[in-house]
């Protein structure tokens, strides 16, 4: 059995399983608790956890209602480390973090291997904080549940949409793009762009650029499949790292985001 280690414990989240535990517990007890229906999607923040564990915390604090129903989690987040052409999917057998070992949904990743613009690729995973970040809050709000883990590239927004709408699945499974807002601008205009992105988001643009959210290539498959048209987008809370940590001369812009 083949296990990807964690790349960013004691970096982006603490190394230690009793303070990882202890630390999302109290972003989840912060978090608000949003109105409607428990999401299908949710668009969600990959920051380390002191700038954006708030606003990420109120994505999973709205799945906890559905905390033993959703068994399967289909989890997209952008190649920060490799250049990638299309997606990837692992070999390994499992993702590891402080809290224990998530495994593979090793027929959903067969099953999605052969198509167009997917490869097999360990070395896109091996590294990458963009899936990782977000497996202890899984890990801690569901009771368990297996992992589809793809890191996109640079991807045709149509490839990645037949990717989402192969594992769409039912009331089991839950779709998480992985994606912060813009990057390194003053807070004022970081508040501007941020704002207008997010008003693309919730029209379900299929033309966001890298500048706008580095999950841009998965969010714009997201909304081009075909299981996502009916569905309503939702903002639930969309804030940088001016207002998580004080610093406003170069944020980072986060948002998460429902469809239901």
């Amino acid at each position: 059995m083949t296990i990807r280690k964690p790349a960013v414990a004691g970096m982006f989240y603490p190394a230690g399983a009793d303070q990882l535990r202890q630390d999302i517990g109290v972003l989840l007890c912060n978090a608000d608790s949003p109105p409607g229906p428990v999401p299908k999607a949710m668009i969600v923040p990959h920051a380390g956890y002191v700038y954006s564990g708030p606003i990420a915390a109120t994505a999973y604090r709205s799945i906890m209602p559905a905390s033993r129903d959703i068994t399967r989690i289909v989890l997209l987040g952008p190649a920060h480390r490799v250049y990638l052409e299309g997606m990837a999917v692992p070999a390994a057998d499992g993702f590891a973090t402080p809290l224990g070992t998530v495994p593979i949904n090793r027929a959903t990743v067969e099953q999605i291997s052969g198509l167009p613009g997917v490869r097999t690729s360990d070395a896109a995973h091996k590294d990458e904080h963009s899936l990782e970040v977000q497996l202890p809050f899984l890990q801690t709000v569901l009771e368990t549940f297996t992992l589809v883990p793809i890191v996109v590239g640079r991807c045709d927004p149509v490839q990645l949409a037949d990717v989402i709408d192969t594992v769409w699945g039912g009331a089991e499974t839950l779709v998480v793009i992985s994606s912060d807002l813009s990057h390194y601008l003053p807070y004022d205009r970081a508040k501007r762009i941020d704002a207008q992105t997010c008003a693309r988001i919730l029209n379900k643009t299929v033309t966001l650029t890298g500048d706008e959210a580095c999950g841009a290539h998965a969010i714009n498959g997201l909304m081009s499949a075909q299981c996502c048209r009916n569905l309503k987008v939702e903002a639930i809370d969309v804030r940088n790292s001016g207002d998580t940590c004080g610093d406003k001369d170069r944020v980072v812009g986060y948002g998460t985001f429902a469809l239901h």
